[in-house]
């Protein structure tokens, strides 16, 4: 057979080359195909939305996918992966309204749900083409045919059956109470997306501290700070501690300069006065409990919030923090916390009445105070302050809601503050930065709002859901304990609604009192209610049946005749046990509901009693974002419906930032395009990098220098190494399926290579097991760069050279073959191109490398003790050549002696084994050892600080004084010693152990000393006129061999070589070649080989540096 030669290496030409075999083969499909029957591995696909282009950071993560997918698959299992898109929700709403030029104010006016939602349908599948060129581009094996997608009405079925299954063990409940709200979204959000990474961001806000005149005294006043100046007009309680004292301070107000008394805990009296203000603590102190109850004048009279309002109050969460006054401004409608002690209290909070008789908070839902007009016009008549509050009504707490404001606009809570400050209300007032949370989508401030909400009861599981992530295996097990588990352990009930159009409706319908609910699981059900509610009278026909729907007909077809979003789902109206008119709640649910229900709603209810239904992942892997979206969701959903979790191995990737660390962003310029980094560079080298150069977990500083040097210094000597065996064995007709020589009968370098990559077999197929495909990696790329290509490979190519086919080379040849055969089906879980490629180009016959298994690790042909040996030889001439290298000796010059201190003669037999080869690396004629290297090497000792200092703290010093006044024998003996060296000193004994100090050696005249960990060799530096002319021997071979190259030679042709020199130069060059012509006539495949006077050179001849002069050389092809 003939192995293909390339002309250079081309991940992208290869990629490509690759890419269109696989579509051509329908690759992937086989490769299911190959493994029916075989056990299952299941794997679940985190759906993204196609309403946005795909970044760097999915290559990243859809590469882990799949190289733990494809490893699997050659380990012998069935890997189905079907793709997903996430297709509702507020990325697609925001999208649309910006496209249109709308808000959401204007869904159902200027624009009908109906055509809202159609626009939304197709946006959200905007970029899917882009997205499948990328997947298919990096040789991500997904399903992407048949992928499920959440606003398909089966989909949503499922969910509405789900969401019944949960409401029927009580976990499903409607309640008002303050939750996170975004005005900017117009929607509530849940705990979770509140808690998406970046969502509580540090701000510079106006503060102010809040003089609130008690009831009854004169000029005394309860002061209060708080750092949303905005809520004080629905201010209706001030809270303190029960067990905190309180004092009264005798002052002035810093602004109006005005007399008054000061209500505030005693411990934080100096916070607020020092010496630029007059100020007397006057006589007693009091605990919290005996302020409760004292009333205090309304702040800023703008409502009338009714009886029981504006006294002090008790509770326990009040601190006395830096900053605060321990006395908190409570305002119930806008903070959890001030809802529950108000309550508590019986404090009410402050509602106003809209023109739809509904009670809302001060704000309305876009995020201005409520304009008069939307009010209802008796509770404007009777509770509201018109001719104060007319001038603020509309506007919007903050800033950032209000598009048409300029970036220095002054803010609400400026103009409260200085309102308050003309009314001598404000005691301080300043800037300061403190972290507010904001919405994940549309980066703008959230609100804490009291909303009319579905919660699913996530907290009645929390144990459960806590017990169950024990049992999951996180990368890193830090998140799975730390991020994930303190999470579950604080977990709040399930915000499930959401104000918007453009999602899955919540499947419930209620009567006009809500005393009648029902909760809908299936279309099926709907229809037979539908069927009622016509009989009732409630409707005039079945939507469902006009549109020729089947309740008996699971099909897609059947699905697609009807559309279970709104509208049209709220022209459904059914009819109570009772005979009363039912009708839908106007929610959605929570996108993440969606995406975390994929386990069951992936296959539908048409699988409900398949295994598939509800199964557990095997694995699953997406951003560290998702540990409370996604990865939390899942786990919920799972947990409450069928008790179990919803996957078992878990890896959470950190963020791909860029060189910098920074985050990268289309604003800061800093993004990379994925398309242009694959025209670049090609998918193999991109997902080498991503997954070898960090842990997946770890945020990666993406860098396309780093890419390079992937592609050239991996991928590279990879490339190299295949090119060499390839030309050789093509020259020679190898044949891998002819004669073979046995391990056992082959020199040591093949039995040691053999060894080494059974090794790696068992290491890499140990790393994989463990999902650590960076490790993986690492050990496939060390081996092919240091132990293949620089050590075998450079050390062995001279066994492939000359004619015919010796049982040697057959034995080089069928090595070299085996080792690359394997290289590829160890790294084609990372690099599926290039691999899949090598391996063709080995195996023709045997299809694409993704249809094999994993190499089988033969434990008879690992031999420990020759990888320790060549261990050595690798190491040692590395310091042999560094020493080289620091006098400027190159290795072409021989040297005649290199010295090693030996401790014991297992030692000595380790490195006896490879003498030859590391003689030969290193160029040095002689390898002599010493068991005793006193008076020879002289050697220094020092200790080790970090390991001592935490046994002998305070013996240190007198430590380190003896290290300097140990003997060359003392030192031998410490060093020699197998465990625990005990030094007595006056201050008491100290064990030395291993790693408790540092051995370094000194040079020694006319040789060069190095250590490293416990080797130390001494080289002999000194050049005798015989190594001189044996190193200028050899100098000659280099640029006759290059010389060879460029002119385009064959690595057989045969040439004439002649040699110009004059001078030194000439000598030295004679001198050389009347000892060594034959070996440089041999090595360079001259048949003859000339020293002529340099003036005889003609003009084609090249020019070559020798020393200090020049000299030339011209070859001829003979």
């Amino acid at each position: 057979m003939t192995f293909k030669e390339y002309k250079g290496l081309d991940l992208v030409a290869t990629g490509n080359e690759v890419l269109k075999k696989w579509e051509k083969e329908g690759a992937f499909r086989k490769s299911l195909e190959l493994r029916e029957g075989a056990p299952e591995f299941i794997f679940f696909e985190g759906p993204p939305s196609a309403n946005g282009m795909p970044g760097i950071h999915h290559v990243m993560a859809r590469s882990i996918k799949d190289a733990i997918c494809r490893y699997k698959t050659q380990s012998g299992y069935l890997v189905r992966r079907r793709a997903g898109w996430d297709t509702h929700g507020l990325p697609v709403e925001l999208g649309v309204e910006k496209k249109l030029g709308i808000t959401k104010e204007d869904i159902g006016t200027k624009i009908s749900i109906a055509e809202y939602n159609k626009v939304c349908r197709e946006e959200v599948m905007k970029y899917t083409a882009q997205w499948r060129n990328l997947t298919d581009r990096i040789g991500y094996w997904v399903d992407m045919d048949d992928p499920y997608i959440t606003y398909d009405n089966r989909y949503i079925e499922t969910l509405w059956y789900l969401l019944k299954d949960i409401y029927g063990k009580g976990y499903l409940y409607k309640g008002k109470s303050i939750q996170p709200y975004s005005p900017a979204a117009g929607t509530g959000l849940s705990s979770h997306e509140l808690n998406q990474p970046g969502c509580y961001r540090d701000v510079k806000d106006t503060t102010c501290c809040v003089q609130f005149k008690v009831v009854g005294k004169e000029d005394e006043y309860f002061l209060a700070w708080t750092t949303t100046p905005w809520t004080l007009p629905s201010n209706t309680a001030l809270c303190v501690n029960p067990n905190i004292d309180y004092v009264r301070v005798k002052s002035t107000n810093p602004y109006t300069g005005k007399p008054a008394v000061y209500i505030l805990a005693q411990a934080l009296v100096h916070s607020w006065f020092n010496d630029k203000i007059t100020y007397e603590i006057l006589p007693g102190t009091f605990k919290g409990r005996e302020l409760e109850g004292m009333r205090y004048e309304q702040l800023i009279p703008w409502f009338n919030p009714g009886e029981g309002a504006f006294r002090v109050i008790l509770g326990d969460y009040v601190t006395t923090e830096e900053g605060t006054t321990g006395i908190v401004h409570i305002a119930p409608t806008f903070g959890a916390d001030d809802a529950k002690v108000a309550k508590a209290a019986g404090v009410p909070g402050l509602y106003v009445v809209d023109k739809n008789g509904d009670m809302e908070a001060q704000v309305d839902p876009r995020g201005r105070f409520y304009r008069i007009e939307d009010l209802d016009s008796e509770y404007v008549k009777t509770r509201v302050n018109v001719p104060e509050y007319s001038q603020w009504a509309g506007r919007y707490v903050k800033n950032a809601y209000d598009s048409s404001l300029a970036a220095d606009a002054p803010t609400l809570d400026i103009d409260i503050c200085v309102m308050l400050k003309s009314e001598n209300k404000a005691f301080k007032i300043e800037k300061h930065v403190h972290t507010y949370p904001h919405c994940w989508r549309t980066d703008k401030p959230v609100l804490y709002y009291p909303l009319n909400s579905w919660f699913i009861k996530t907290t009645a599981v929390r144990e459960k859901m806590m017990e169950l992530n024990e049992h999951i295996v996180w990368k890193p097990e830090a998140t799975g304990t730390g991020r994930f588990g303190k999470w579950l352990e604080n977990i709040q009930d399930w915000n499930l609604s959401r104000s918007r159009y453009w999602g899955t409706p919540l499947p419930i319908w209620r009567t006009e009192d809500g005393k009648e609910e029902k909760c809908i699981g299936s279309v099926k059900e709907l229809y037979a209610e539908i069927e009622k509610s016509v009989a009732a009278g409630f409707m005039s026909s079945n939507p469902l049946a006009e549109k020729g729907f089947d309740p008996e007909d699971m099909s897609k077809a059947n699905y697609d005749k009807i559309d279970l979003h709104r509208p049209y789902v709220d022209e459904i109206f059914l009819v109570s046990e009772s005979g009363n008119k039912m009708k839908r709640e106007s929610d959605l649910i929570d996108v993440w509901f969606d995406s975390g229900a994929m386990p069951y709603a992936q296959t539908g209810l048409r699988g409900l009693d398949s295994a598939d239904f509800g199964s557990t992942a095997d694995f699953i892997a997406e951003g560290v974002d998702q540990t409370r979206g996604w990865f939390y969701t899942l786990h919920a959903i799972h947990t409450m419906v069928s008790g179990t979790p919803a996957f078992k191995r878990v890896i959470s990737n950190g963020l791909v930032l860029d060189k910098k660390g920074e985050k990268m962003s289309k604003r800061l310029g800093n993004a990379v395009d994925p398309f242009q980094a694959l025209d670049t560079y090609g998918a193999d080298a991109l997902r080498w990098y991503m997954l070898t150069n960090a842990q997946p977990w770890d945020n990666l500083k993406f860098d396309e220098a780093g890419v390079d040097e992937v592609r050239r210094k991996f991928f590279g000597t990879l490339y190299n190494s295949y090119s060499v065996f390839a030309l050789y064995a093509n020259i020679d007709k190898f044949d891998p399926c002819g004669p073979t020589v046995e391990v056992s009968a082959r020199p040591m370098f093949d039995q040691w290579i053999m060894s080494r990559l059974n090794t790696l077999c068992k290491q890499v197929e140990a790393a994989y097991e463990d999902y650590d495909v960076t490790l993986a990696g690492r050990l496939i790329q060390d081996f092919v760069c240091d132990d293949l290509s620089n050590w075998y490979i450079r050390l062995n190519k001279k066994r492939l050279w000359g004619n015919g086919m010796s049982e040697d080379k057959l034995a080089a040849y069928t090595t070299l073959y085996e080792v690359l055969r394997s290289v590829a089906l160890l790294g084609a879980p990372i690099a599926p191109f290039f691999m899949d490629q090598l391996f063709r180009d080995l195996c023709p016959e045997a299809g694409s490398v993704h249809y094999l298994p994993m190499p089988a690790v033969n434990e008879s042909l690992i031999d420990s003790e020759l990888e320790d040996s060549m261990a050595f030889a690798q190491k040692a001439s590395s310091m042999v050549l560094a020493l080289r290298k620091k006098v400027g000796i190159n290795v072409r010059k021989p040297l005649a002696k290199v010295l090693v201190p030996v401790i014991d003669d297992k030692v000595k037999a380790h490195i006896e084994r490879v003498k030859d080869i590391f003689l030969t690396e290193v160029n040095v004629k002689q390898l002599e050892f010493l068991h005793d290297t006193v008076g020879i090497i002289t050697k220094k000792i020092k200790p080790n600080f970090k390991t001592l200092g935490k046994i002998y703290g305070k013996q240190m010093k007198e430590i380190a004084a003896s290290f300097a006044t140990l003997s060359q024998e003392q030192i031998a003996q410490i060093e020699c010693s197998e465990g625990a060296y005990t030094l007595s000193l006056p201050g008491g004994d100290v064990v030395l152990n291993k790693g408790d100090y540092e051995i370094n050696s000194e040079d020694m005249p006319g040789w060069l000393v190095a250590t490293e960990g416990s080797l130390t060799i001494a080289l002999d530096i000194v050049q005798t006129d015989e190594l001189v002319r044996e190193g200028n021997a050899r100098e000659l071979i280099h640029p006759i061999q290059n010389l060879r190259k460029d002119s385009g030679f064959e690595i057989t042709d045969r040439i004439q070589t002649v040699i110009y020199a004059d001078g030194q130069a000439f000598k030295s060059i004679e001198e050389a070649l009347e000892q060594y012509k034959d070996y440089v006539c041999q090595q360079t495949l001259s048949s003859t080989l000339e020293l002529r006077p340099l003036a005889e050179a003609g003009e084609d001849a090249a020019c070559v540096e020798w020393d200090k002069d020049t000299i030339k050389i011209k070859v001829i092809r003979k």
